[in-house]
This record gives structure tokens, sequence and C-alpha cells, in this order.
């Protein structure tokens, strides 16, 4: 089963230089600050550099992050920082994030990879009753915020129903967790590392889709974004959406096409799950009197519902229209029939201009 998996992961994974890790060169310098062109996998792994750099109690592991990971995220730790720090471990989620949370507990910063977010789901009691609650039930004599889990998650284009999910759902759901979900290079970089250095557990959810795909300037040296603070990435008057991940990405096409019939498009990126910014949302929807929140995991329970219910009851003398969810169906993930099930750029532009003719 793990060399079929490996063998179906490096399909996955399109190969770059000999090791796999192909990083834009482009250096330049922006006043003070240094900038290199890179894509999203190239950012994470500079954050991670950072974060081993930074701290001799941090650690890397996961099953193939010895020698760069299926994405190359881990490309080139291990030979720096050597195989005490860098790790690969037996295929067992539940174990893997299991030790994360001893290591942690310990005083130290678990970086655990769990290879793709569909496969979370073994190491779902560990997250959620360990590690969740170890410094409620202790009183806060005991933590293990020193934990961060990352997973690649979400379509890739033919990945099927076992290397495509969104689970992010699941986790919003637990008290004791942060979730976050990066849109692009430079805010991956700067939110990995606020998520490693934050001081309780955080799941950090990495659109694979954008790995290679997205590039943009990214500061070489050591930066953090803050968690659960949204970004109005662009301003609107008509109607607001919010998205996260690579979601953002088709939601900002749907605004440029809107735009071009006269709608004008307010694109929040909430870029944290748990807890999430609701004044940033609520602001904006006081403003604009509609929204539309768009992500890739299933409609029933998704976390837009969630999204949808705060602003009802929040918002709900200001709104001029329901709220709008553009999701995914309430299927398995698909292979030859992803594009049936994808929240794409015509589906989102149809929602809006049926909530503002409303």
């Amino acid at each position: 089963m793990a060399s079929l998996l490996s063998r179906f992961c490096r399909k996955l994974a399109v190969p770059g230089s000999a090791h796999g890790a192909r990083m834009v060169s482009t250096t330049t310098s922006c006043g003070s600050e240094t900038v290199k062109s890179l894509n999203l996998y190239s950012a994470i792994n500079q954050a991670l550099h950072i974060a081993l750099e930074t701290d001799p109690r941090s650690y890397v592991f996961g099953e193939d992050v010895g020698f760069g990971g299926v994405f190359r995220c881990t490309t080139g730790l291990a030979e720096r920082f050597g195989k005490n720090r860098v790790f690969n471990t037996p295929l067992c989620e539940q174990g893997i994030v299991g030790f994360g949370i001893g290591l942690a507990a310990m005083g130290n910063r678990a970086v655990v990879e769990i290879q793709f977010a569909d496969y979370i789901y073994p190491a779902f009691d560990q997250i959620v009753n360990e590690a969740a609650k170890f410094r409620y039930r202790s009183g806060n004599q005991f933590n293990c915020g020193g934990l961060t889990i990352r997973a690649p998650y979400g379509a890739v284009g033919h990945g099927g129903h076992y290397h495509s999910q969104s689970p992010e759902a699941f986790f919003c759901h637990v008290p004791g967790i942060k979730v976050v979900i990066p849109r692009s290079p430079r805010e991956a970089k700067g939110l990995l590392l606020s998520s490693i250095r934050d001081p309780n557990p955080v799941v950090f959810f990495e659109p694979k889709w954008l790995y290679r795909q997205a590039v943009e300037e990214v500061p070489e040296h050591d930066y953090m974004i803050p968690l659960s603070e949204a970004e109005v990435i662009r301003q609107g008057n008509d109607i607001t959406l919010v998205g996260w991940g690579a979601q953002l990405t088709v939601m900002e096409q749907a605004c440029l096409d809107a735009e071009k019939e006269g709608i004008s498009c307010e694109l929040i990126d909430l870029k944290t799950l748990l807890p999430w910014d609701k004044e940033t949302v609520e602001t904006s929807v006081k403003k604009t009197g509609r929204l539309l929140i768009s992500h890739e995991a299933p409609v029933t329970g998704g976390f837009g519902a969630e999204i949808s219910a705060t602003i009802l009851e929040r918002c709900f003398l200001k709104l001029e229209a329901p709220v709008s969810r553009v999701c995914g169906l309430d299927t398995p993930f698909p292979l030859v029939f992803e594009p049936f099930y994808m929240p794409t750029k015509n589906k989102i532009l149809d929602a809006i201009k049926s909530t503002v003719n409303y």
C-alpha cells in the first residue's frame, strides 16, 4: 500500500530540478526589503528553514519528509539541520500526530506533515481529543501549543476522492485549536511562521493546486502575518464575497467579470477559519448589504454555513438578499466529473448576479 501511494503521489508532484525543488531565482530590492519571486511550495520551504534556524527546539517530521516530501516542501531541510530534527516517520498518521503532541508538551515546536489532508482522519482523535484539550484539561498547567500540523488540501485537477478533499470544517468545530489556510506564497510564509510560533496547536492547510501555479514576490527575511485577521483584498460596494485558500483566485476572476457588468464586488480572504474575524466580514456586509461565500468543501455542514449564520445574526436588518453559498457538491470528490463538482468562476458569477438582482 505504501509503495502504491508513493507512486501515485509522485504523479501529483510535478518535478523541478534534480531534487524536485524549483525556486524562481529573481531577486529584487523593494526599499530596504529584499524580495524573491517564489512559488507557494518554495515559500513554505523558506518558512520551515527559518523556523528550524531560529529555534533549536523545532522539529519537522512526517512521511517522506526526510527527502523532501511528495510536494518537495521539505527539500534540503534534513541536509541542513540533520536527521535528528528533520526525519521520516512510519505511515501512521495517528502516531505522527501523537508523537508531535508529546514533543510539543515537552516544550518543543513540532511541525508535523500529513502527506494529504485526505489522510488526516486517522489522526482525528489525537487532534480533537488530545491536542485541542491538553491545556484545558490540565487547568493550563500543561499544553502542546508548539504543535503545527501541515496538510495539503483541495482539488489538484486529477486527484480523485482520496487526494482532493477539503476537511477544514471538521476541525472548525473544535475549541482549542486554530485552523489556517493561506491563499498565496507571501501569505503562506508569514502565516506558517505565525502558526509555528503561536502558543496554540494549529492545523495549517496548504492549497496544493497553488504549490507551483501561484508565484509572487516574497520577502526573504523572517516575518509573520497575524492570525485571525481577515483581509479585504478587493474593495467594492454591491456585494461581499468571502473565501479562503485556492478559491480566492477563482472568486477574484468572478469579481472581474462582474465588474464588466457594472457590479462592484468586495472580496475578503478569511485566512484563519478558527477563530475567524467576524468583525471585518460584518463591517463589509453592513456596507454592501449582500454576502456570498464560496469554498471547495461540500455545501452541507461546510464552514460557509457558520459564516452565514453569524452574519444573519449580526446584519439581519442590513441584508438586501439571502446569503448565497457557492460550494462543492454533496458527493464524494469525483475524478472525471471534477469540473462539475467544483465551485467555478461561472457558478460564482451567476450567484453574484442573482444575489444583486434579488
